[in-house]
């Protein structure tokens, strides 16, 4: 039997020796050595080969005999193919590859590697040894052959799809892996990095202990051409940056959490922020992770006078107002769909979010809503309101049409009843008024003159429907009325004239008025009951029910109920108010204000006209905590803000000049000597080693760095 003698470096003879088998080695076979099996090659992504009966497609990796390294031996990733492979082996033992060398693997650890090699590379339960060995070829193939060989730079798409799909199995699980694959995509992309970085699409990067370099290049090159950030990389410069905390909504309604960040960024600086020029250069300098690479010189990359605007604290205040901002208006969203996921397509869960941010069928929906009430205002049922954009899927309450109302109004589609202004909420059957609001028209119409109008405009509704109907004489002539109300705003208009075609259908009881009028003055009692009888005779005749209504008005406002006859037949006889026209009696709503403003009880009053009487807020049971989304903890080594700041930057790179440093601790704001000190006694207290050492230059404890990347 042909046997292959253990450990690195094995000569051909070595390999080729008969030697007579143990009882152990009979357990395990010696592969047939494939097809140019003594030169050392690169498996591309295209290619196939069979290594102790396996079939492995994909490639990605060493196989030969021999693959220097420089402090001697072969590369620990490098396959070879003649090593003895048991029959069995599990990738799934998390002990497996300890040595972390393919060589020193046992025959069953190399059958699980080969096993892992084959399948898609995606089994989550994969042992690290296997992942990270698997890596270590790939460091190689980039930094050193991608140096020595411009070939092999055709693999590199396939070597970043691969490294993506890594991360995205392993790299929430192992940190340090999510460290090297970030700071390896890096160096790649940085490889063919443009003079207007901040112009192209950005690469896909994943959060980890420092800014990807090539978003602070792009950072540096806005800082330098004095251009304004562009929207995406502002959000990705937020999104990567440790310093800054992501809360719970930004991950769990991620798509959503972006879109709202760049609308607010938008909104706050137009075309994007400009960044002022810093001392701290832009140098990057990575330390390979395979220990194959051990003892070669850490590859750099210097951008002459391109800033490290990462050592800029303003922008990134900023930025942090924006997420947190954001994070707070998507709360109750992400804590919708934390419990029913599937709300998120759903009416329920868009209420929650701005209509800006909407998918794109919703908002096309409110946006033809929009061109219906710029047509015309429109009555109809709620239901018939949310239907149109979706449907609800759970019950209708108080805050869901209030959020309802929200994003109409964000749309520029104003409703009745008033409902952000404490009006009673409507039921699903109930009908609604919808119409278009003025470019700067809100919910809030609060005035005292709004007030006394609309309480005016309410009272008037019960005397023309106390017949039985509601007649188009009527309806027209409280329409004049409120046209003629010069004292308001058009605003106060639209408002009012979409509250009157409420009324229209859904009358007001006049026993609900009551509290509402007994506070006014008795000259502004006087003069609504003078317009209400003008009113009941609009329609060219008074009938015996009116007279008995209006009967009923005038002891309601505390007026003589006798008056009601001669009012009726001579409108201009008492002017309480106002001045005759061809109808005869108009109410003078500036007269009105006066009267109101001299009782000091109505602005008290008025402010709160027809508020729904809202319950007190319910307090939790005993025993019951309110859990709140709070930040994670940003500072490293519980360091303040400018402290971790520079510990960041100095972790971005092995060895600093004293120069260097006193840039970046320029632009922190901080004195050098004093920050080192309060790094260095912060790293005694987490992990008993020092940060840092040497004076200039200073070099990075690699074994902080391991315990860090941890």
């Amino acid at each position: 039997m042909v046997s292959a003698a253990p450990g690195q470096g094995a000569s051909h003879d070595e390999l080729h020796r008969i030697a007579t088998p143990s009882e152990e080695q009979r357990k395990f076979t010696v592969p047939r050595p494939p097809e140019g099996w003594a030169t050392t090659r690169w498996v591309g992504p295209e290619d196939s080969i069979q290594i102790a009966g396996i079939t492995i497609r994909g490639g990605l990796f060493y196989t030969g005999v021999k693959l220097p390294t420089k402090y001697g031996g072969n590369d620990p990733s490098l396959v070879n193919a003649v090593l003895a492979v048991a029959p069995t082996g599990n990738f799934r033992v998390q002990t497996l590859g300890h040595r972390l060398n393919y060589a020193e693997f046992s025959p069953m650890e190399r059958r699980a590697y080969l096993s892992w090699l084959a399948s898609d590379r995606t089994d989550p339960e994969c042992s690290y040894g296997c992942v990270h060995l698997f890596f270590c070829g790939i460091e190689r193939r980039v930094l050193l052959d991608g140096v020595t060989d411009v070939g092999s730079k055709k693999d590199w798409p396939a070597i970043k799809s691969a490294l993506r799909q890594l991360d995205a199995i392993y790299g929430r699980a192992y940190g340090s892996l999510r460290v090297s694959i970030n700071s390896l995509l890096d160096w790649m992309e940085l490889d063919a990095a443009t003079e207007k970085l901040y112009l192209q699409p950005l690469p896909s990067f994943e959060r980890s202990i420092d800014v990807p370099f090539t978003i602070r290049l792009a950072l540096g090159q806005c800082s330098v051409d004095r251009a304004p950030i562009p929207g995406p990389l502002a959000l990705a410069w937020a999104r990567l940056n440790p310093a800054i905390s992501i809360r719970t909504a930004a991950t769990r309604c991620e798509t959503e959490f972006d879109r709202l960040f760049l609308e607010r960024y938008r909104e706050l600086f137009g075309p994007g922020l400009v960044l002022a020029k810093n001392k701290t250069k832009l140098k990057f300098a990575r330390q390979a992770a395979s220990p194959g690479l051990y003892g070669t010189t850490p590859v750099t990359k210097s951008f002459g006078d391109i800033p490290d605007v990462t050592a800029l604290r303003a922008p990134l205040n900023t930025l942090t107002s924006i997420v947190n901002q954001c994070a707070q208006e998507l709360g109750a969203f992400s804590r919708l769909i934390g419990k029913t996921p599937e709300a998120r397509d759903t009416l329920d869960g868009l209420l929650l979010l701005p209509p800006s941010i909407w998918p794109e069928s919703p908002r096309i929906a409110l946006a033809k809503l929009y061109a219906d009430t710029g047509e015309a205002t429109i009555t109809l049922p709620l239901s018939d309101v949310l239907d149109r954009l979706g449907g609800l899927s759970g019950p209708l309450g108080r805050e869901k049409v209030r959020d309802l109302a929200r994003a109409l109004e964000s749309a520029h589609i104003g409703i009745e009843p008033n409902v952000l202004e404490g009006a009673r909420t409507p039921g699903i059957d109930d009908h609604v008024v919808l119409f278009a609001m003025l470019p700067d028209q809100t919910h809030q119409a609060d005035t005292d003159a709004y007030q006394t109008a609309l309480l005016t405009l309410q009272l008037a509704s019960t005397v023309a429907q106390s017949d039985g109907a509601f007649s188009t004489e009527e309806l027209a002539h409280l329409t004049g009325e409120i046209d003629a109300w010069s004292n308001l705003s058009a605003a106060d208009h639209r408002r009012l004239r979409a509250h009157l075609l409420l009324l229209s259908v859904a009358p007001i009881n006049l026993a609900s008025l009551k509290k509402k009028l007994d506070p006014l003055g008795q000259n502004t009692k006087e003069a609504i009951a003078a317009a209400m009888a003008n009113l009941a005779q609009v329609d060219g005749m008074v009938s015996p029910e009116e007279v008995r209504f209006l009967e009923k008005v005038y002891k309601t406002l505390g007026v003589e109920p006798k008056r009601v006859f001669s009012d009726v037949h001579a409108p201009t006889a008492r002017r309480a108010s106002g001045a005759p026209d061809a109808t005869g009696f108009r109410l003078d709503p500036e007269r009105i204000a006066t009267l109101q403003r001299d009782t000091a009880k109505v602005s008290a009053l008025l402010a709160n006209i027809f508020a729904e009487e809202l319950p007190d807020p319910v307090a939790p049971p005993p025993g019951l905590t309110v859990v709140e989304e709070e930040p994670a903890e940003t500072g490293l080594l519980r360091l303040n803000d400018a402290h971790s700041a520079l510990l960041r930057l100095m972790l971005s790179r092995p060895t600093w000049t004293r120069a260097e440093l006193q840039d970046t601790a320029s632009d922190l704001e901080l004195m050098l000597d004093g920050a080192l000190e309060k790094i260095n006694d912060a790293s005694f207290d987490a992990y008993d080693l020092p940060f840092s050492e040497g004076d200039d230059p200073l070099e990075i404890n690699p074994e902080f760095i391991e315990k860090i990347e941890q």
